[in-house]
């Protein structure tokens, strides 16, 4: 197990793993990248041990575009060789992400149409598909096999907390996190030899206390940018849930319907 970055991406704590199994938290070094494809895979064997043990599997996150895969398939498209990914990697560092986003829309329209060109991970995604395979994702995705789970299979739950209470908790997480030890962690990661990957480095607020740990940004500087790209992504995570999602059970609040709920598809 690898012990960064529990703290600044809120893994489960000791105590909560006591309570049930846990799997796939943790499990990869920062310097490795990582893919839906890849969480597929090793999520396939864990299912198998859950169905072998008698184990009734709850598959929680917060990155929808895993639980879109897990439930309505995924390509089985090739991991890229080390020398492309980084090839684009430098690329984007030296085009920018609005030039390699413009560059896949004349290349693979249909993919262009169906990413978020916003997101530099996306896109450098769609170019490595592109030209590692000579096929864009859309064609890929037309070729979709089966989900591992399909929805009426399962008892999807989406959670969409108040907006006032979630931007709250938003504004409070990075000193919560402080508290927690996550200056310990950014200076683990910091020294780390291989270094982490830029995936690694996609936690929130990652970046900026780096960023005060090397002294080029004052910690309430470090403290509002890193609460402002939590509130965004926040933000993202509800408006894709909801324009994704719409199959999935909603409830706004949590509360006593929610677990009501969930006592009758766990029993």
């Amino acid at each position: 197990m690898f012990g960064v970055w529990r703290v600044l991406t809120a893994r489960p704590s000791v105590a909560e793993e006591s309570r049930a199994p846990h799997a796939l938290y943790g499990h990869v070094p920062p310097h490795e990248g990582y893919s839906t494809g890849r969480w597929l895979r090793e999520l396939r064997a864990e299912l198998a041990r859950c169905a072998a043990a008698g184990l009734r599997p709850i598959v929680v996150g917060g990155t929808g575009l895993y639980f879109r895969a897990l439930t309505e398939g995924l390509a089985d498209i090739p991991e890229p060789s080390a020398d492309l990914r980084a090839g684009l990697e430098a690329r984007l560092a030296l085009e920018g992400l609005a030039a390699l986003a413009r560059a896949l829309h004349d290349a693979d329209p249909d993919t262009a149409v169906r990413i978020d060109l916003a997101n530099p991970r996306r896109v450098l995604r769609a170019w490595e598909v592109l030209e590692g395979t000579g096929l864009g994702l859309a064609a890929h995705h037309a070729a979709t096999p089966p989900p591992l789970i399909a929805l009426p299979d399962a008892l999807p739950l989406r959670l969409t907390p108040d907006r006032a209470a979630l931007y709250a908790a938003c504004d409070a997480r990075f000193d919560l996190m402080l508290e927690g030890g996550a200056l310990d962690e950014a200076a683990a990661i910091a020294a780390l030899d291989p270094p982490a990957g830029p995936q690694a480095m996609q936690a929130l607020g990652a970046k900026d206390l780096i960023a005060h740990l090397r002294g080029t940004l004052s910690l309430d500087d470090a403290r509002a940018h890193a609460t402002q790209t939590t509130r965004n992504y926040a933000k993202r995570q509800l408006t894709w849930t909801r324009n994704q999602m719409s199959g999935w059970r909603t409830f706004e609040h949590g509360g006593a319907a929610l677990e009501a709920l969930v006592a009758e598809g766990l029993a």
